[in-house]
């Protein structure tokens, strides 16, 4: 498990370090809704690939080592602890127009622009309505549920298609 002092920790480490992160995933979403909702697996962070190395340096310091997943490719890996805690890492890249190159797919630079807090500490995560979007066209379970619920009524977002028997009965 990842817990929030276990997040905010990591995160003021890599603050720390002048590593520029954005927060995805479950964490992403409790950081819009400025508390914790839910126990979290991981921490899913994006960092740009020029932040890789030192990123990468962090986490083998702290005990962190990588491990395979089915969605392991080079740009997006899983690290672990001896304490069960792991980060999924996705590293991207800005193209000149400053858009986010990630995995083949080019997004706005906006796609990072939300603003949340884990445990009291301001952090950058993926805005609401692009969390929601990313939760659609994939098999989801339960935590995808209880996160699109808490979007869509914090932010005012329409329940997507695929939730809506889910969410809306």
């Amino acid at each position: 498990m990842m817990r929030e002092e276990d997040a905010a920790e990591l995160l003021d480490a890599l603050a720390e370090r002048g590593i520029d992160v954005r927060l995805d995933g479950g964490w992403g979403v409790d950081a819009l809704l400025g508390r914790q909702t839910r126990e979290h697996d991981d921490l899913d962070l994006f960092s740009e690939r020029r932040d890789e190395d030192a990123l990468v340096a962090l986490l083998r310091e702290r005990g962190f080592a990588p491990v395979g997943r089915a969605f392991t490719t080079e740009a997006h890996t899983a690290w672990a602890d001896d304490e069960d805690r792991e980060v999924d890492l996705h590293v991207f890249e800005r193209a000149a127009d400053g858009s986010l190159l990630f995995e083949g797919e080019a997004y706005p630079a906006s796609t990072f622009d939300g603003e949340g807090r884990i445990a009291g500490r301001a952090v950058r995560c993926i805005p609401p309505a692009e969390q929601v979007a990313f939760h659609c066209g994939y098999d989801h379970d339960e935590d995808d549920v209880h996160d699109v619920r808490l979007l869509c009524e914090r932010f005012g977002i329409p329940v997507p298609a695929e939730y809506a028997r889910e969410i809306e009965g």
